[in-house]
């Protein structure tokens, strides 16, 4: 099977960690700026940093609608922290859940803790929460793989991940690799579905 084709969303925030982990795990990467930049994309990462800023530089850029196109053609989508906030039902309407901004405090109430995760294994991930969201409603198909003080803080729903921390910050590379094995997956029923 060919090397999966992940782009990064790069309009701000940090994009280019996400760049190094999803190459560390042997996928073709770029970012992605542009609705040109999704063409032939498996999978698309929407990064943290502001998600006003972010949600304002897709709406400039025309992504919008290619974003959707991308999941509705079978691609996958991994939303990080604001990432998480733009998949949401308000935003680009990628998984059935509601992202609650800030949800944990501002910037002075950041923090670190090790959080068990569905589907990567036993052993805990340490989760680096930065002006984090959490998911204050999901749909009836959406799945929480992790909670932190009982509000879920990783979901996924159908091709879509979705995370409040950053996976990126840590030398854990787990959640990414849940990400390409979601994508692995999503190629494979595609292409079954083409034969």
């Amino acid at each position: 099977m060919p090397e999966l084709r992940i782009g990064v969303l790069a309009i701000q925030g940090g994009f280019e960690a996400h760049l190094t982990r999803l190459r560390e795990l042997g996928a073709e990467t770029r970012e992605a700026k542009t609705p040109a930049d999704l063409v032939g994309l498996d999978g698309l990462v929407i990064p943290g940093g502001e998600s006003t800023t972010i949600s304002k530089g897709i709406e400039a850029a025309g992504l919008a609608g290619p974003i959707r196109a991308l999941r509705d053609a079978g691609g996958t989508v991994f939303g990080t922290c604001a990432g998480m906030i733009l998949c949401d039902d308000a935003h680009l309407g990628l998984i059935d859940a509601t992202a609650e901004r800030n949800a944990f405090g501002r910037q002075l109430q950041s923090f670190e803790t090790e959080l068990e995760v569905e589907g990567i294994g036993d052993e805990p991930l340490r989760a680096v929460f930065i002006r984090a969201p959490w998911v204050a409603r999901c749909g009836p198909n959406v799945e929480v793989l992790a909670a932190y003080e009982d509000r879920p803080v990783a979901v996924r729903e159908g091709g879509v991940l979705a995370c409040a921390f950053h996976p990126e910050l840590t030398d854990d590379s787990r959640m990414h690799a849940l990400f390409m094995a979601m994508t692995t997956s999503s190629q494979r029923e595609r292409e079954e579905a083409e034969a």
